[in-house]
């Protein structure tokens, strides 16, 4: 275990620097990249607990759903669903041909919803960090 908690420690501390640039995109009302880093955030604490779960290092993928499985978390089915619309979130805020439409979805109201939603997810898995 020890020769990965630098990895973990890693994910942890680079979770909350992206998910305190979330609410400050926020307040400054830059909404579609406020997502994009809500589901970066959650990426990355997924990624520290699959690390500490599986004793291997995290994989190259971005569906938060899936990683949740990898690190052998048990999930509700509105945390499923709401992982699912989240993990869209990374691909709309990054491929050019889906910018735009993402752009105009998140305004104020959308934008707050999910960066409540990411707020509880992301507390919850603090949480799991606890827990072994």
């Amino acid at each position: 275990m020890q020769e990965f908690q630098a990895q973990i420690d890693f994910w942890k501390k680079s979770a909350q620097r992206s998910f305190d640039a979330a609410r400050v995109l926020f307040e400054n009302k830059h909404y579609d990249h406020c997502l994009f880093f809500c589901h970066l955030s959650l990426e990355k604490l997924f990624k520290g607990l699959v690390v500490r779960n599986t004793k291997k290092p995290a994989p190259y993928i971005h569906d938060l759903a899936h990683l949740a499985n990898l690190a052998k978390l048990k999930l509700e089915k509105e945390q499923i669903k709401n992982l699912r619309i989240i993990t869209t979130f990374n691909i709309s805020g990054r491929y050019q041909e889906d910018k735009y439409a993402f752009y105009k979805k998140c305004d104020k109201e959308y934008s707050k919803n999910y960066l409540e939603i990411s707020k509880k997810l992301f507390l919850w898995l603090k949480k799991e960090y606890q827990k072994k």
